[in-house]
């Protein structure tokens, strides 16, 4: 595990996730135009902070949770964010 991904994984903490699985994709974006160096990570994320939300306010809790890694360490990230619900973990 690098060290952006336990950084991330610490930073949303702060949502309380029942489930948490963050991918390094930067591998699969080698050598891509307009990256200066920050990774590329996939979030699947379940939380009941989501609850009653829509897409765009859900992505906005998980940037604003990851904050300042998107300047410096983060290129690109691609978030699932869902409840319990939705993602089958409360039946």
């Amino acid at each position: 595990m690098t060290d952006t991904t336990e950084q991330l994984r610490q930073r949303l903490q702060s949502l309380e996730p029942h489930s948490l699985k963050i991918t390094d994709e930067s591998h699969l974006h080698a050598g891509h135009a307009g990256n200066t160096g920050g990774k590329h990570y996939r979030i699947l994320i379940v939380s009941d902070a989501f609850q009653g939300l829509g897409l765009l306010q859900r992505h906005r809790l998980v940037y604003d949770s990851v904050g300042s890694l998107m300047q410096s360490h983060i290129h690109a990230l691609s978030i699932q964010a869902k409840t319990p619900a939705e993602s089958g973990l409360d039946s």
